[in-house]
């Protein structure tokens, strides 16, 4: 009996790769969606999610991609690759024709029909710059760390949010962080996890602290050399989701009402959205016009600009944070429940989620 034919999904996380920790996944919400969507379709598939490193260099994440296939696809499956911010960076350079990692790449480069980018900074992110100093550095792991804690138990200390949202905005005017404030912080989220959660990612966070060779490389000048060498594939679809976070203003404050925890989460967005405004559109912008007459050069989804992420066809333009359109988002209704990382007042919700990935997931069983 021959073997049946499968459809395989490989999920690339980008730069917050970290949340791959114990039952807080990068892509849980995405994973079990379309799984559930194949699971109804005529043709079978799998997704699988790669386990990268979230900081590591491009060359060293797309290795990791590869292993993943080789571990995986059957000889006959039709293979698809979806990567969120810098994970579709690596899709890119993982099927890029003649900049391959080594020959064993290219069985499985060459045998990819689809490449769908989610919130991807193809023509680079001013935050990276920002986090490439000693200094961001030291307030990534920091705000990793919150990432971590906010999406297993849907809020943190007040405190921390408040100094975490007044390092990030100074880091801007080149604060020069004290060590110690940064790393109590740091110590403080991690005691919200349990005795047995502690130990694994206080490892993972000295892991890769040793390898931070992703940052420099998504910078909007070390794109423009990215996107000169690493050539679309032919016979390859290519698509991207673009996100638009709502804009900073009065609306923000207004809508976090008395809160306190979201008036703070408020202001982490704020900050991170002020790293993340290049003063010029960056990338082609016209075939978001109709979506967004409005949209600004400054736009962005909280971590990548808004014009920096289309490359090939527009599959869909969202109103929604870097980790809202993952399923990141507030829903703590939902089973399992959703947690939304940071307050940004753009109400993207499980419709706006399903829609959304229902529609990459056409755009890929539609490439043969």
């Amino acid at each position: 009996m021959k073997p049946t034919r499968l459809h395989r999904i490989y999920l690339v996380p980008g730069f917050f790769g970290f949340v791959n920790l114990g039952d807080v996944r990068y892509y849980k919400h995405v994973h079990a969606l379309l799984q559930h969507r194949l699971g109804q379709a005529d043709e079978p598939g799998v997704v699988h999610e790669v386990a990268t490193h979230p900081t590591a260099s491009l060359r060293e994440r797309t290795r990791r991609l590869y292993q993943a296939m080789a571990a995986t696809a059957g000889p006959d499956d039709i293979l698809h690759i979806v990567g969120h911010s810098s994970g579709g960076l690596d899709a890119r350079l993982f099927v890029a024709p003649g900049v391959s990692l080594d020959d064993e790449v290219e069985p499985f480069a060459s045998r990819v029909r689809s490449v769908v980018t989610v919130a991807t900074p193809h023509h680079g992110t001013p935050a990276a710059a920002a986090f490439t100093t000693l200094a961001g550095k030291r307030l990534l792991r920091l705000l990793s760390m919150f990432t971590v804690v906010v999406l297993r138990r849907g809020s943190v200390p007040l405190g921390v949010v408040l100094d975490l949202a007044r390092l990030v905005k100074a880091l801007d005017s080149q604060l020069d962080t004290a060590p110690g404030v940064v790393d109590e912080l740091f110590v403080g989220l991690l005691s919200e996890l349990t005795e047995a959660r502690r130990a694994e990612v206080a490892a993972f966070f000295e892991e890769v602290g040793d390898d931070q060779g992703l940052l420099p490389q998504i910078t909007p000048d070390a794109l423009d050399v990215f996107n000169a060498t690493a050539q679309a594939r032919p016979g390859v679809r290519y698509g991207s989701v673009v996100t638009r976070a709502r804009p900073p203003g009065m609306h923000g404050v207004v809508g976090a009402g008395l809160s306190p925890n979201a008036q703070a989460s408020n202001a982490v967005y704020l900050a991170c959205h002020h790293l993340a405004a290049p003063s010029s559109f960056l990338g082609e912008v016209e075939a978001l016009a109709d979506r967004w007459p409005e949209l600004a050069p400054e736009d962005n989804d909280s971590m990548v600009p808004t014009s920096s992420q289309l490359y090939g066809e527009l599959i869909a333009a969202v109103d929604a944070d870097h980790l809202d359109v993952i399923g990141h988002f507030s829903g703590p209704e939902q089973a399992p429940p959703h947690y939304d990382w940071v307050r940004t007042g753009t109400h993207f919700r499980r419709p706006d989620f399903e829609r959304t990935w229902d529609q990459v997931l056409a755009f890929l069983m539609a490439a043969r």
